[in-house]
C-alpha cells in the first residue's frame, strides 16, 4: 500500500487509472475498479491535506468513463453493417438494445447508470447505443452520471475502507468485494425480464 499511497500525490495515477478506466470498455478484463478502490485506499492514509486528491481521482475516473463511453459509442454508430450482424448474433446485445431504446423513448436512462456497475454492461450498452443509432443527447448525459456514480462508488468504498480499516491490502479488498457485490446485484438486475407495460 505504501507505493500506491507514494503514487496518489503525483500525476501518474491519475494517468494510469484514466488509462484503465478509457480502455476497460473494450477490455473489460482490465481492473479499473480495483485500481481505482487502490488508490483511494491509499489515500485514505494520508492526512487531510491529501482530500483534493480524492475529488481529483473521483473526476478522473469519471470522464475518462464517460471519453470511453464516447468512443465506443461513436465506433459502433460507424460500424456499418459488419457490426450490425455481429450485434444480431448475440442475443445479450439485442436485448441490451431493446432495453436501452424504451428506456431512452420513455426519457429514463437508469438502465445505464445500471451498466456500468454490471461486468461488460459499460461495453454492451455503449456499443449497442452507437448501433442502434440512439441520439447522443438521449445516451451520454446518462453515460456521464453512470461514469460519475460509478467513480463516487468506487473512490468512497476504497476511502472509507480505508479509513475504518486501515491503509491495508485487507481493506482493499473488503471494498473490491462491495463493488463486486454491486456488479453481481447490477448483473442480475439486467438479465431479469422487465414485466410488459399495460396498454
Amino acid at each position: 500500500m505504501e507505493s500506491v499511497g507514494s503514487l496518489v500525490g503525483s500525476p501518474w495515477i491519475y494517468v494510469v487509472v484514466a488509462l484503465s478506466v478509457l480502455l476497460d470498455v473494450f477490455l473489460p478484463v482490465l481492473p479499473s475498479g480495483v485500481l481505482v478502490i487502490t488508490a483511494a485506499t491509499a489515500a485514505a492514509a494520508s492526512t487531510a491535506a491529501y482530500v483534493p486528491d480524492i475529488l481529483v481521482l473521483t473526476l478522473c475516473a469519471a470522464t475518462a468513463s464517460l471519453l470511453g463511453d464516447l468512443v465506443a459509442y461513436r465506433l459502433a454508430w460507424r460500424g456499418g453493417a459488419r457490426l450490425d450482424r455481429a450485434l444480431a448474433r448475440s442475443r445479450r446485445l439485442r436485448g441490451a438494445q431493446e432495453r436501452l431504446g424504451a428506456a431512452l423513448t420513455r426519457g429514463g436512462g437508469g438502465l445505464v447508470v445500471l451498466a456500468r456497475f454490471a461486468p461488460a454492461g459499460r461495453s454492451v450498452v455503449s456499443l449497442g447505443a452507437g448501433a442502434a443509432r440512439h441520439r447522443a443527447r438521449d445516451f451520454l448525459p446518462w453515460s456521464a452520471l453512470a461514469g460519475l456514480t460509478w467513480a463516487g462508488y468506487s473512490v468512497a468504498l476504497g476511502y472509507f475502507g480505508g479509513q475504518w480499516l486501515g491503509a491495508t491490502w485487507l481493506a482493499a479488498a473488503v471494498s473490491v468485494g462491495a463493488l463486486f457485490a454491486a456488479g453481481a446485484g447490477a448483473g442480475y438486475l439486467m438479465r431479469k425480464p422487465q414485466p410488459r407495460e399495460a396498454r
